[in-house]
Order: structure tokens, then sequence, then C-alpha cells
């Protein structure tokens, strides 16, 4: 039976591994979230928790880029690969275009994307700062079965499977 603690470290170990979150904003987009690509900064992983914000690259001229404008609410949708972990995060959006932010999170990946690379004038950063998310982790369905088969109700071991916890 994990704890909230633990369950939180499984998805932060999962977004660093997996790196894809569907965002979009919380308001005012009918809903419409896109998959971004996360960065983390290594430097706000403590005791295997992230205490910093998700940075995303995007361009100046993006659609979700221009409706943050000055800021917004966000919705971001996380599934694993492997399916174990899923999570629903909310917090809020800014825009930035910060030369140190951009230089510390560069990487071969982001740079395939921009002709001029850094100095490309349509990079820019998407910051996600998140405050709670409810997370869920796998509570196989193969093994559900069985435990109805032998007459244990398998709705007792998952609801310690889901946290909502505070980012």
């Amino acid at each position: 039976m994990p704890s909230d603690t633990e369950i939180k470290e499984k998805f932060w170990k999962a977004l660093k591994s997996d790196m894809t979150l569907f965002l979009g904003l919380a308001e005012g987009d009918d809903g419409h979230a896109r998959p971004m690509t996360a960065q983390l900064d290594d430097e706000c992983f403590r005791d295997n928790q992230y205490e910093g914000p998700i940075w995303f690259f995007t361009s100046r001229s993006s659609e979700l880029y221009q409706q943050i404008g000055s800021g917004g609410r966000a919705m971001a949708h996380f599934a694993s690969k492997g399916h174990d972990i899923w999570a629903t995060v909310h917090g809020n959006l800014s825009q930035s275009t910060d030369r140190v932010t951009i230089d510390r999170l560069w990487n071969r990946f982001v740079a395939a994307w921009y002709e001029g690379g850094k100095d490309d004038p349509e990079v820019a950063l998407i910051r996600l700062d998140p405050e709670n998310a409810e997370i869920w982790i796998d509570a196989s369905s193969m093994v559900a079965g069985i435990k109805m088969l032998m007459g244990i109700d398998p709705k007792q071991d998952y609801k310690d499977k889901v946290a909502h916890v505070t980012l």
C-alpha cells in the first residue's frame, strides 16, 4: 500500500523518463490539450521529489503560447509509457524567453526544432508551476479479475493506488 509521497515519487520518476504531457489551458481553450515535451530542471530534484516549474520549449507564434498571454490556469494530463501511472496536474502557465533558463535546458533534441539554435527569434518557453495533482498507479485488471473470481472486492486495493497531492 504506497503512501501519497511514494505515489508522487513514482510520478516524478515517470515524467522525468517519459517527458510527455498533454498541456492546455483549463479555461477558454475548449479543453484542447497538446502533447508537449516536459523539461525538468535537475537542480530542482530533492529527496526523489521535484520542487520547481515544468518547462516546455515552444515557438512564440504557437497557438498555446499566444493564448497564455500574461498567464492562465493549466490542466496537464500524463500517462506513462508502460501505462502504470496516470496523472492530472493543475497549476499556472506563463510565457518566458529567459535566456538563462533556455541555456540551462537546451539539448540536441530541442535544437532540432530551431534552425537558428538558441538565437532563433521563435524560441520561447512555457512555464508550468504545478500546484496539485491526482495521480493513479496501476491496479492491474488481471489481478482484479482473479480477486473477483475468489470473491474478493478489488476496489479495496485500488483505493490505495490514487493520491491527491500538492506539488
